[in-house]
């Protein structure tokens, strides 16, 4: 298996379809309910403040996620996501770590992100690679599904 993660467009057509099929997949995994962020601009991934990346396998687009701008010194790690083949594989690790040296390059020195409560895959990812719990914030505050990350980079 040959991996390579490269910059794209976040709304690409390499990007789009990954980024529907999270969608759906989320709202299946609670029960119809759409999660409570809503889908980000393209510009909210684009340079100075951010970036986002698609992990290859062989060629293939194989999954996905962003990095952009809080605060200052505050990225925020959107829309990961492994498309389901692929999963299993140690490519959610790899992309979240390429995710994390992207964020030290724009300045971040903490990445913050939320996911739902039914995806226990990404609950374990997030907790072994260092990111602890904290309150969530913005639509994401009062959402019971959501569960809010921080780790400092």
């Amino acid at each position: 298996m040959r991996v390579e993660i490269q910059a794209e467009p976040f709304g690409s057509p390499i990007t789009r379809p990954m980024a529907e099929a999270q969608q759906a997949e989320l709202t299946e995994r609670h029960h119809g309910s759409p999660g409570s962020g809503a889908m980000p601009s393209p510009e909210y991934f684009q340079p100075p403040g951010g970036t986002f990346l698609v992990a290859y396998v062989d060629g293939e687009p194989a999954g996905c996620g962003g990095v952009g701008r809080l605060d200052g010194t505050v990225g925020e790690l959107r829309r990961m996501y492994v498309l389901p083949a692929h999963r299993g594989k140690g490519l959610g690790r790899a992309l979240l770590a390429a995710l994390e040296d992207a964020a030290r390059e724009l300045g971040y020195t903490t990445m913050r992100l939320e996911t739902g409560n039914e995806a226990p895959e990404a609950l374990g990812l997030y907790t072994s690679g260092g990111y602890a719990p904290i309150p969530c914030w913005g639509p994401f505050a009062t959402d019971p599904k959501s569960r809010c990350f921080e780790k400092v980079l």
